[in-house]
């Protein structure tokens, strides 16, 4: 990594704290709102690339583990070989749309989706009139380094999960069969 880029990422990282604040305040009322439309919601499907698709994978396990709706993390490069087959207008997508080296190519992906009437829910910058016009749903996060936006793009996955849950009136403190520390032997 070059020394310009990387202390443009140390400096990006200083920020964050104040980028989560900001996250947080800004998507508190946004993702309750959601959360009444999607609460009856059967299945959810979510997506991301690159440094983001573990975030749809964590998007995925909490909305499974405090609202039990059955929901599946996929790259969004292999949504063709499968989960392409179960969309349509009960299924709503969430797609990590973030700027970087793989952002066309999610938005490819989340017209793909659309294009099967799938609600979209994106989780991108506010500013890029692109995405503000495929999804239905935007769900704003800031604009940042490429590595450094799992840090932020993770927020409102977890909000929408823990609202869902609320709005079902489940315990999201105690999740049923769900153990604090997972011991291996």
């Amino acid at each position: 990594v070059p020394l310009e880029k990387l202390v443009e990422i140390i400096n990006g990282l200083r920020q964050i704290p104040k980028e989560i604040e900001a996250t947080l305040e800004a998507q508190e009322s946004l993702t309750e709102h959601l959360a009444h439309d999607f609460a009856e919601t059967k299945d959810f499907i979510f997506l991301g690339r690159g440094i983001n698709f573990p975030i749809a994978l964590e998007g995925a396990l909490k909305l499974k583990e405090i609202s039990y709706i059955h929901a599946e993390g996929y790259p969004a490069g292999e949504m063709k070989h499968g989960p392409i087959a179960l969309l349509d207008e009960k299924v709503p997508v969430v797609a990590i749309a973030m700027p970087g080296s793989v952002h066309e190519k999610v938005i490819s992906n989340a017209q793909e989706a659309k294009a099967r009437d799938s609600r979209l829910i994106g989780i991108a910058p506010a500013d890029d009139e692109e995405v503000a016009e495929i999804f239905n749903d935007l769900i704003p996060v800031s604009t940042v380094d490429e590595l450094l936006s799992p840090i932020l793009t993770v927020i409102p996955l977890q909000l929408l999960a823990y609202h869902i849950a609320a709005r079902r009136g489940l315990d999201v403190d105690q999740p049923r069969n769900l153990a604090k520390s997972v011991t291996v032997e």
